[in-house]
């Protein structure tokens, strides 16, 4: 399953501060046209939490593992979805993960060849 990297790399415990939502993962899909003609696009993202000399929030850094799809009826279908993961939470990376082994994307792209992979960084 395409997601196995992704957890592997999530289960990966950065020094970072202790604050909350610090490090998270991000799973998202949906068609959009960011930067040309619209396309499926599944992403998984790292989040993690920068701060300044004194500790409080400055802003975040994305990590995204992007694989576009070209369009298809079938993955127009799933519409867009999304769901976090943080460390500190009281959620478990393994359920997190099960849930997302249920969602229908994963039948909707078994055939499929992704069109663009496109890894990237980025703080917002």
């Amino acid at each position: 399953m395409r997601n196995r990297v992704f957890l592997r790399f999530g289960r990966v415990r950065f020094d970072t501060p202790d604050t909350p939502d610090v490090d998270g993962l991000l799973f998202q899909y949906g068609t959009h046209a960011f930067d040309g003609p619209a396309t499926f696009n599944l992403d998984f993202t790292r989040q993690f939490d920068v701060v300044d000399s004194d500790g409080d929030h400055d802003h975040y850094v994305q990590v995204h593992c992007e694989l576009r799809y070209r369009l298809d009826p079938a993955l127009q279908d799933l519409g867009s979805f999304n769901s976090w993961f943080f460390h500190d939470a009281e959620d478990d990376l393994d359920h997190w993960a099960q849930a997302l082994r249920r969602q229908p994307v994963w039948v909707a792209i078994s055939a499929l060849k992704p069109a663009e992979i496109r890894v990237y960084q980025v703080p917002v």
